[in-house]
């Protein structure tokens, strides 16, 4: 299968596009205000634990 110079370019231009798309997803916004434990005189600068969460590692973690 052969394919001519404008259709490489038309569908390097599309994924291009749906990188960038991608790339755009997210929550925006401000950041989370600390939790009512952190701002009643405890340390804020070290982050708190919301009940019932387990903190898992994740495959992508050494990468941060």
């Amino acid at each position: 299968m052969q394919t001519s110079l404008p259709q490489f370019i038309r569908l390097t231009v599309v994924f291009a596009v749906i990188g960038l798309a991608v790339a755009g997803c997210g929550r925006k916004g401000d950041l989370d205000p600390p939790s009512a434990q952190a701002t009643k005189g405890g340390d804020a600068s070290k982050p708190t634990k919301q009940p019932g969460t387990v903190d898992r590692p994740f495959i992508l973690d050494p990468l941060l």
